[in-house]
C-alpha cells in the first residue's frame, strides 16, 4: 500500500507543499505481484492554493465565505462584505498506477491563524471527486478543492493554516 501525504498553505496568501512521504507494501497488492512488484507510487502535486480573496466583517455576528470545488465561485453571507480579487478553488493531481482506485481524504474542518493570533476557520472542506475515484489511463486523477471560511467576531490579517491530503490504493 502507498500513502503519500502532501500539505498546502490555504487562503490564497502562499503555498508551500511539504515532502511526500511514501510506504510500501506489495503483498496485498494484486497489480504488483502481476509486474513483479512495480507499482507506481502515488504521487500528489498541489497546483493551486484555495483562495478566499479579500473580505471584511462588518458586525459582530460573522459570516461565511464559501469556494465551490468545481466553479470556484464565491459566495459571501452573513455579516461580510466582499472587497473584490480574485477567489478560486484549490487544485490538485494525483498520479500512480494507471486505471487503479485511490481513496483521497482531507479533513473536514482547518483551523487558521495570523501574525497576532487571530483564528479563522474553514469548514466542510470538500472535492469534487467522484464517490470511487480512479486512475485514468495515464495515471493521473485531478480535482479540486473548496470550502466555508467562517469569520467570527473581530478578525483581522492574512490567515494561514495547512491542508493535509492522503492518497492511497484501494
Amino acid at each position: 500500500m502507498y500513502r503519500n501525504l502532501t500539505n498546502l498553505v490555504c487562503i490564497g496568501i502562499a503555498l508551500a507543499v511539504a515532502p511526500v512521504v511514501a510506504a510500501q507494501d506489495f503483498s496485498a497488492d494484486p497489480f504488483a505481484r502481476e509486474t513483479g512488484g512495480q507499482t507506481r507510487p502515488l504521487n500528489i502535486e498541489v497546483r493551486s492554493s484555495l483562495d478566499f480573496s479579500r473580505a471584511t466583517s462588518t458586525g459582530s455576528s460573522g459570516g461565511r465565505i464559501a469556494i465551490d470545488p468545481d466553479s470556484g465561485a464565491r459566495t459571501v453571507s452573513g455579516d461580510v462584505l466582499d472587497l473584490g480579487g480574485s477567489p478560486f478553488a484549490g487544485s490538485a493531481v494525483v498520479t500512480g498506477e494507471p486505471g487503479r482506485r485511490i481513496r483521497v481524504e482531507m479533513p473536514t474542518t482547518i483551523r487558521l491563524t495570523n501574525a497576532t493570533g487571530g483564528v479563522v476557520e474553514i469548514v466542510s472542506l470538500r472535492t469534487n471527486l467522484s464517490p470511487a475515484p480512479r486512475l485514468d489511463l495515464y495515471g493521473k486523477l485531478e480535482f479540486s478543492f473548496g470550502g466555508d471560511l467562517l469569520l467570527k467576531g473581530n478578525v483581522a490579517g492574512r490567515f494561514r493554516g495547512r491542508i493535509p491530503i492522503t492518497a492511497e490504493y484501494e
